[in-house]
């Protein structure tokens, strides 16, 4: 797969996630923001939460998980503190982080508290 679609084909994916997530009744607090040590690929509100989703396409399910390194999950981390931390809360914000699974046929699955 060349530079370009992949790039395409992921950002396919996280519109496919956000759509889900909205339907649900949350909102989009930041797309694909960057800080200083990484990248969130999609951060929404719940209530007064914070929700920061991690967005994984592939063939199929199985596959799509398995491209979720330990230290992708130390980034992400990171991220979420520095993007948290420009909160009103600051830190002490309720968090939850999920894994958004995206198959070859745009099919969602989403993995709520996937790690903590």
């Amino acid at each position: 797969m060349s530079g370009l679609t992949s790039y395409l084909a992921g950002q396919s994916a996280e519109y496919a996630v956000e759509a889900d997530y909205e339907r649900r009744g949350y909102s989009v607090a930041a797309r694909r923001w960057r800080g200083s040590g990484g990248e969130l690929d999609l951060v929404l509100r719940d209530g007064e939460g914070l929700i920061f989703v991690e967005v994984k396409k592939a063939r199929d399910f199985d596959r799509a998980v398995q491209r979720l390194s330990p230290a992708q999950i130390t980034r992400i981390w990171g991220a979420a503190q520095e993007f948290a931390g420009s909160e009103p809360k600051g830190l002490l914000i309720e968090m939850r982080f999920d894994v958004a699974l995206v198959n070859e046929r745009g099919e969602v699955q989403i993995m709520e508290n996937a790690y903590a």
